[in-house]
């Protein structure tokens, strides 16, 4: 599935349209995607500002879409943790950015390239209309390279 696609097909799934989760960028690469949470009657809590599970919500799937689509399929790709620490009400139209560097992408593929499991932490702010820090969230992504595509273990020297 392309880029283009599943933006759309994510802004149409039922839990973030209608919590007012939008996906505004999705690049073809899968190494960057912005994500707005727009204020709505029904997802503002008793206070008049964001319910912190959908400043979670908002952030919760994209590691991990990003990740898998990246590294392809040669790769396992799981969450494994998420922890959110609340700085300050959100309100209005809040965003989050995620940025999946190469320096990363090859992190995770030379930890991995022995079969065995890798835990990366990633962390996103979830920022305001003026720049301040809502919300931090951090997830841990749980990476494994899959045994079919794992090179091959080198020949013992013959004499």
């Amino acid at each position: 599935m392309n880029a283009r696609l599943l933006r759309h097909g994510l802004n149409w799934w039922p839990p973030f349209l209608f919590a007012g989760i939008h996906v505004t960028e999705l690049a073809e690469d899968f190494r960057h995607a912005r994500v707005e949470l727009r204020m709505r009657p029904w997802n503002r809590n008793y206070v008049g500002s964001h319910f912190g599970g959908s400043l979670f919500a908002m952030t919760d799937p994209f590691w991990m879409l990003l990740a898998l689509k990246a590294l392809g399929g040669a790769y396992y790709v799981w969450d494994r943790e998420g922890a959110i620490e609340f700085i300050k009400p959100g309100r209005g139209v809040v965003h989050a950015d995620f940025d999946l560097t190469p320096a990363v992408l090859d992190h995770i593929r030379q930890a991995t390239a022995s079969g065995g499991k890798y835990l990366h932490w990633f962390s996103t702010d979830v920022v305001d209309a003026q720049g301040e820090v809502v919300a931090r969230i951090r997830k841990q992504l749980y990476v494994r390279r899959k045994p079919e595509h794992r090179p091959e273990e080198p020949l013992p020297a013959t004499e």
